[in-house]
């Protein structure tokens, strides 16, 4: 359930609110909105524990949050979260592309991609050092070395990075060099590393399942945010359908789906989904459209080459293209693609991604 606060409650009502929450068995969680407070009391309730609520100095009202996922919900958290990753803003108006090799082979691969997509536009670098392959014979990763070298890329070009976990044990040595964490559509639901990452104060960007119901990506969600990492970001990257035109059936009406029934930001994986590089641009672009928080795009300068995913990653040069077009979506619907180098002052962040601390 949610305790609504009244806009004249001083910060000692919430307290008040808050430790009565705790001793009731609940666990409290606070928001705190520009014009009201909200306080989720989380976990199983007794039959008077509402009336209890309702009779604190300072309450507005008690209601039930009736979807399963209560933290992830807009009854929970009515307004947008933003999130700020080293100065990049995500979610709300903003726009942005993370682009980057499926996973990182080289210092010289890796750094002239990053190089590209940067001058190209894109605010975020990914690169993935462990791999989680459907062959056990498939190139997995470099692991902590690769690490490394996406750190240092990173660095270098003033960019925030991203990196896939795929085991619980590994999530301390990726904090260590990464700025947010990936969870993959394969680790969608492995509900141990949720936990674990949920424990840690770095971005989690969670993949879709390609066999998920958008129900089941927002309680992975609630995983997370259930251990107070409330730095969320959900992403839609294609189901599994009768369709073999592409690797995957790119969802695009999860976006509106999940953004109606969550505050929570929403990404698209044009290249997962579409298995081939031709049609990534296209289905990135009309991500925008309906309103994602951006796109996440392989990108690699040989992808003939690559020793992952290579026929959907997108040349450098057709990147830059679809950059452009980015743009102009964005700018036709009513939001500003977050540029690298570039200060957006449309919307300021909120206080960890729009949860009070």
């Amino acid at each position: 359930m949610i305790v609504v606060m009244k806009s004249s409650a001083v910060a000692e009502d919430v307290t008040r609110v808050v430790e009565r929450v705790c001793e009731l068995g609940l666990t409290p969680h606070l928001s705190k909105g520009e014009y009201r407070t909200i306080i989720g009391a989380i976990g199983e309730k007794k039959p008077d524990t509402q009336q209890q609520l309702q009779q604190l100095p300072g309450v507005d009202e008690v209601m039930a949050i009736t979807q399963p996922y209560k933290l992830a919900s807009r009854e929970f958290h009515e307004a947008d979260t933003i999130l700020d990753v080293k100065g990049v803003r995500i979610g709300g108006p903003h726009v942005n592309v993370i682009a980057g090799p499926c996973a990182i082979e080289s210092r010289e691969i890796l750094f002239t991609v990053a190089k590209a997509v940067k001058d190209a536009g894109a605010s975020i670098l990914r690169g993935g050092a462990f791999k989680p392959r459907s062959s056990p014979y498939s190139f997995s990763g470099m692991g902590e070395d690769g690490l490394k070298l996406l750190k240092e890329a990173g660095d270098e070009m003033g960019m925030p990075t991203i990196t896939e976990v795929v085991d619980p044990r590994d999530v301390d040595v990726v904090c260590k060099y990464a700025d947010m964490i990936q969870i993959g559509a394969r680790n969608m639901q492995n509900f141990n590393l949720l936990l674990e990452v949920g424990k840690t104060d770095k971005p989690v960007f969670i993949k879709r399942g390609l066999a998920a119901s958008i129900t089941e990506l927002l309680m992975s969600a609630e995983y997370v945010l259930s251990q107070g990492n409330h730095r969320v970001i959900l992403c839609e990257r294609g189901i599994r359908t009768f369709s073999e035109e592409t690797r995957f059936t790119l969802d695009l009406s999860a976006v509106p789906v999940i953004q109606e029934r969550s505050h929570l930001p929403v990404f698209v994986d044009p290249s997962h989904a579409a298995g081939k590089r031709d049609l990534v641009p296209s289905l990135a672009i009309a991500s925008i459209a309906v309103g994602a928080s951006g796109a996440i795009v392989e990108v690699h300068s040989c992808p003939d080459r690559a020793l992952c995913d290579g026929p959907q990653a997108v040349l450098p040069e057709n990147f830059k293209k679809m950059m452009e077009q980015i743009r102009k979506v964005a700018e036709i619907v009513g939001h500003r693609v977050t540029l690298w180098g570039q200060e957006d002052t449309t919307t300021k962040p909120q206080a960890s991604g729009g949860w009070a601390t």
